[in-house]
Order: C-alpha cells, then structure tokens, then sequence
C-alpha cells in the first residue's frame, strides 16, 4: 500500500513573503511527490518503463535456476557448467532447445529389457558395484555440458519420476512416456534415474532403499542406465522394476503393522 501524500496547508498567512514562501514549500513537496508516487514518471525513455521488478535472485536463466540445482545436489549431481533443465511439460523442452516427443502420451514396451536388469543385493549385482557405478555416473553427470531432466508420474501410478540424463534425444520420449504431474517447486522424487549417454561402459541396474522420513519409514528407488547410446526400454524397465518392489515394501510394511497392532490388542 501507498504511503499518502503529505500536503502542506497555510493557514492565516499574514503577509505576501509568508504566502510566497508557503508557496514555494508545497510546490516543492508537491514536486517530491509527483517524483515519488507517479505511475509514468516524465522524461524517462518507454524502454526503461518497461523493465519490472528485480528479482531476489540473480543471475538465473533458462537451464540455471538455484533451486532446482539445489535438488540435483541433494540427488548427488552437481551441474557444474550451470545448465540443467528441469522438464515437467512440452514447453520445457522448447525452451531447452529439444525436439517433441515422437508421440505423447509414448507407449514403451519394456518387458523384454525388464529381464536384463537386475537389482542390487541379487546374485547379479551387489551392492557394492552398484553403488561404485552410480558414484561414477553421477561424477561424469556432473561433468556434462547440458543436463535434461524429464519429471512426472510413472503410467497409471502417483509415484514420482525425475530422470537426469545428458541426453538430448532421450529426454523428450521419456517426457512423452510418463504423465504429467503437477508442477510444484523442486523436491526429491520417490525414483530417481540416472541416464549417462556417450560411455563405452555398459550398465543397467536399480537399488531400493528403505529411509526414514520424519519418524516414518519409506522406500525410494535409483535406477541407472550408462552406455553409448542408452534404449528408453531400459530405463523404462528400471522405472517399472522400482515401482514393483516399491509397491511390495509397502504392502509389506503395511502387513507389519497390522500384525503389530493385533498382537497389541
């Protein structure tokens, strides 16, 4: 709200010198206030009245935005040229500079890939290898010129995506493939993928991880793709792997608590 103007009244002015100079006064505040309160100051170019507000935050641009760096770190990757672009919708992928999806929604058929990607702690990846291959795919994701970032819905659930890859053909039919999901300010997914493209090394995998949340425990998933040029039917896999054994924690922790609650009665 405004602050109103102060106008100065001459009350029972005595002589022409007093009117004068109680005059001169109010043109003067008058002038200040013109200055101060006009909406199209005179003799200011239309340019200048066109710029807005600053913002609180500097030096942001498409593909540089602090916060959601700030949730890239929290998922292990750091996005040291200072471009990652953060994909929820069709008009981010313009903005990025990448093609539209081939179709959308993107039907994927993974079931053949879903049986070439093991999970850790099985008899064909442990922990430990899968852990020292993600450490590196997240290292050389941070190394990279451009990360794309697609979030949404894996199809027919309400779990939530993010893929981070240096993939700029990749990223816009994995935007195609999962649903659209409000957009809301940049968090931790339940299922983070990492997609490194342009490695000799070849890798596909997904971990899942019980954590606690505010006294309440929940599972989370990571999935990672690395190879020269990673199919969309292996994160895909890796996407729907995940939301299986995230599905089945939490029926199994919901059947815990029930059996808790009997023996309790």
């Amino acid at each position: 709200m405004s602050r109103p103007a102060t106008f100065l009244v001459a009350r029972h002015v005595r002589s022409a010198v007093a009117a004068a100079s109680s005059r001169t006064v109010a043109q003067a505040a008058s002038s200040q206030a013109v200055r101060y309160f006009a909406d199209s100051p005179p003799g200011l170019p239309d340019s200048v009245k066109r710029v807005g507000k600053s913002v609180g935050v500097p030096n942001e641009y498409p593909g540089q935005n602090y916060a959601f760096n700030w949730a890239l770190n929290a998922d292990g990757v750091t996005p040291l040229k200072k471009s990652a672009f953060r994909i929820t919708k069709p008009l981010d992928l313009k903005l990025a500079g990448l093609n539209q999806p081939s179709s959308m929604p993107l039907k994927v058929n993974a079931a053949a890939a879903r049986g070439l990607m093991p999970e850790a702690g099985s008899n064909e990846l442990t922990f430990d290898t899968f852990d020292e291959v993600s450490q590196r795919t997240k290292d050389l994701l941070s190394l990279s010129d451009s990360l794309y970032c697609p979030e949404g819905h894996v199809p027919g659930t309400r779990i939530g995506v993010r893929v981070i890859s240096n993939s700029a053909t990749l990223a816009p039919n994995v935007l195609g493939y999962l649903e659209r999901a409000p957009r809301r300010d940049p968090a931790s997914q339940t299922i983070t993928a990492y997609v490194l493209e342009g490695t000799e090394e070849e890798f596909s995998g997904y971990a899942i991880e019980e954590i606690d949340e505010d006294g309440v425990a929940k599972s989370v998933a990571a999935v990672v793709v690395v190879g020269k040029t990673p199919a969309i039917e292996n994160i895909v896999a890796g996407l729907e792997l995940s939301v299986s054994g995230l599905l089945a924690d939490e029926e199994e922790r919901a059947k815990k608590a029930e059996e808790e609650e009997k023996e309790e009665a």
